[in-house]
């Protein structure tokens, strides 16, 4: 079985799973306690901190521990809204975003704030001219993913900084989780005011996430409870799943450059021999600058996602159909409607993601398998429903 799901979660990097076992066995107490097995414990977290600011570039006192990367992001949009409403009330995101920032900016809507969707190019991508046409004086946040979890596209971030800049009342989001260990980043150089990012995509554990939030920036906390995380994140934390997380940031950046080379050239054999198969449609850019090198989206036009992601599997290939977090329905993909495509390529969208594990012979079986599935199917064509947009 070869695992091509890498942008839904990855397998644990075995240094990881060292470190973690080491501090199960022997660091068992609540770092809020003030004896010294707590403070052996709060030491620990204090010093995964360190590590992962070191790694991303930022101060540690601007990290935040979360749960992952769906909190991360909520506490970051809505955190922010909330805070900064008596500032303003208009918020601006894409309509190709992750379920968790989408979602986060339909439940503001709910609450009185006027939210702008940007629509993106054929490619994915988010148009700079139409980010600065929407901004008004009353915006007091922008929200763009770094890169599409779906598609793989790299958006703007340094671009919609720049044009931030001169905008001190209005804050910038950016959902890193496909980003970080993976692409440059700057956060300090960018200006982004916020940044997600969970663990689990860059071989760490599930249920662990940072946020970065820039000193100065204030947000309203979700939870209510104890005083951890300034008072942002309250409760106990995971300090086994603490260091997991900064021993596995700091590999994935340490092997930033291996990984974008290697992933690159896989990433160009699988997108060559998509545009040999006559039945799939490739989509997104064509540049590969401009894609992330580690994903790749297709469509097979007449027949639904669920049914390839099978097929596949039945050849020994495990993929997904678009994001993990939104699998299991049958509605057409927001990201490929956003994008303009057909209702017949939105629902049958697949993605391959891939890392450094994965060799130039692994693929070459991916592209044989491709290759017999698209000879294979049949020729279903799946329908819109009734009542469902075409």
């Amino acid at each position: 079985m070869i695992y091509m799901d890498y942008a839904a979660t990855t397998p644990m990097d075995e240094e990881v799973i060292g470190a973690m076992t080491q501090v199960m066995r022997s660091h068992y107490g609540n770092p809020s306690s003030l004896h010294r097995v707590g403070v052996e414990a709060e030491k620990l977290v204090q010093r995964s901190r360190v590590t992962i600011a070191a790694a991303v570039g930022v101060l540690s006192s601007e990290i935040r521990f979360t749960s992952g990367g769906t909190e991360s992001n909520n506490l970051a949009i809505l955190g922010a809204a909330r805070r900064y409403r008596s500032r303003g009330t208009h918020l601006i995101t894409t309509q190709v975003e992750h379920a968790s920032v989408y979602e986060a900016f339909r439940l503001l809507e709910g609450e009185g704030f006027r939210v702008t969707y940007l629509g993106v190019d054929e490619t994915g991508a988010v148009r700079l001219d139409e980010l600065e046409a929407a901004l008004t004086e009353d915006t007091i946040l922008v929200s763009v993913m770094a890169v599409n979890n779906e598609m793989g596209r790299i958006q703007p971030i340094e671009e919609i900084g720049r044009l931030l800049k001169s905008r001190p009342r209005t804050l910038f989001h950016v959902d890193a989780v496909q980003a970080v260990g993976k692409l440059p980043l700057q956060p300090k150089g960018w200006g982004i005011d916020l940044l997600s990012a969970a663990a689990h995509k860059l071989h760490g554990p599930k249920g662990t996430g940072f946020l970065y939030c820039r000193e100065g920036v204030e947000l309203q906390p979700l939870l209510a409870g104890g005083g951890q995380e300034d008072g942002l994140r309250p409760g106990t934390e995971n300090v086994p799943a603490l260091v997991g997380m900064a021993k596995a940031v700091r590999l994935a950046v340490e092997r930033q450059e291996a990984f974008a080379a290697h992933t690159s050239s896989l990433r160009r054999k699988l997108v060559e021999r998509i545009g040999t198969l006559e039945a799939l449609r490739y989509n997104g850019s064509r540049q590969s600058g401009e894609m992330a090198p580690h994903i790749v989206h297709f469509s097979y036009p007449g027949m639904k996602s669920e049914v390839l992601v099978y097929a596949l599997e039945q050849q020994g290939v495990c993929v997904s159909a678009r994001s993990a977090c939104s699998s299991g329905t049958e509605r057409p993909s927001r990201v490929l409607e956003a994008m303009g495509a057909p209702y017949a390529a939105a629902v049958s969208g697949v993605r391959l993601s891939f890392s450094l594990r994965e060799t130039a012979e692994d693929i070459e079986r991916v592209c044989e398998a491709l290759t017999r599935v698209a000879r294979e199917l049949g020729s279903v064509t799946a329908e819109p429903q009734k009542g469902r947009r075409s």
